[in-house]
């Protein structure tokens, strides 16, 4: 009987296994997009400001913070949806306006506020290259900013994939969410690591000072990437903003039913369009999530200026 009730219980471990690894499959897959914003975003909020030697730390602080976040997230997220689904919607909303704000407050800041965005800058450099100077409070604004900012981010990827196995036991329900978890962190901060390591890493190849072939073909290789690395940081730093509306827009349009009637109304039109349809129906629901994003930050970010302004006055 011993032997019979462990074979059964071997079974149902397999059974459950399985059914894990083909419901990560899908949350992976409907997650993905997600995870694309994420590592565009926080690429672009570690990208500049810090000593290469504090890079990696860095990457690695809000790397920890990102678990946290998760381990935080999972299990509110399974509390939420058992005794109170009807509250997981708005909060992602909420967190929503919040990117959305964010995007828009870091182009108006820009934009608007360039000269003294240029003097920050300047005096940052110059702090970079005092070694007598402690930057302790800069990366740790920089990885609260950072780890704050994946908060949401995280909160949508655990939904989503909450969302792929509602159905299920709970057994798998927790397996899938922390499987997911753990591969979305691992393989955002991986790259985040690798991306902000690409200039040290040209570095190290043009140190070869070889005259055949392979040594000359590490040297091409390595200033190129020195020429790359900071395209590719001003790329990631439009990204980063772009994604920001996106992911923030696409937040609000999922919660509210009249945007999903808006959208469908375009999808429809776009689908009858005699070229290009199936472009301008794949790319139709972006564009919409984009416009909310950008419009929702551009209107939070006016009502906080009015109210610092007012509370100056008053307090003046």
């Amino acid at each position: 009987m011993a032997g019979a009730s462990l074979l059964t219980l071997l079974d149902d471990i397999a059974m459950l296994l399985d059914d894990v690894a083909v419901l990560s499959k899908v949350a992976a897959k409907k997650t993905a997009g997600v995870l694309g914003d994420d590592l565009a975003v926080n690429a672009e909020q570690l990208s500049g400001g810090l000593k290469a030697d504090r890079e990696l730390p860095v990457v690695w602080a809000v790397f920890k913070g990102s678990m946290l976040n998760k381990a935080i997230l999972v299990p509110i997220a399974l509390l939420l949806s058992y005794f109170l689904p009807m509250v997981i919607m708005p909060l992602l909303m909420l967190g929503g306006a919040y990117l959305c704000y964010e995007g828009f407050e870091k182009v108006w800041h820009k934009f608007f506020h360039n000269d003294k965005h240029i003097e920050q800058h300047e005096e940052l450099v110059s702090a970079l290259q005092d070694e007598n100077i402690d930057i302790t409070l800069y990366e740790k604004d920089k990885i609260k900013g950072a780890i704050r900012t994946d908060f949401i981010l995280s909160a949508e990827i655990i939904i989503i994939a909450l969302g792929t196995v509602a159905d299920k036991p709970i057994t798998t329900q927790i397996s899938v969410l922390i499987f997911i978890a753990i591969l979305m962190t691992v393989g955002v901060y991986g790259l985040v690591a690798g991306i902000v390591k690409i200039d040290d890493g040209g570095l190290l190849l043009i140190k070869d000072k070889s005259v055949n072939l392979w040594g000359k073909s590490k040297r091409a290789l390595g200033y190129f990437m020195i020429a790359f690395a900071p395209k590719l940081m001003k790329f990631l730093a439009f990204a980063g903003t772009v994604a920001m509306w996106l992911v923030g827009g696409s937040l609000i349009t999922h919660g509210i039913p009249a945007f999903h009637h808006t959208i469908e109304i375009a999808i429809n039109f776009a689908s009858n369009l005699p070229i290009f349809s199936g472009f301008l129906v794949a790319i139709t629901p972006l564009l919409i999530d984009l416009f909310v994003g950008f419009v929702l930050g551009a209107i939070l970010v006016f009502i906080s200026l009015a109210v610092m302004k007012v509370a100056k006055k008053i307090k003046n």
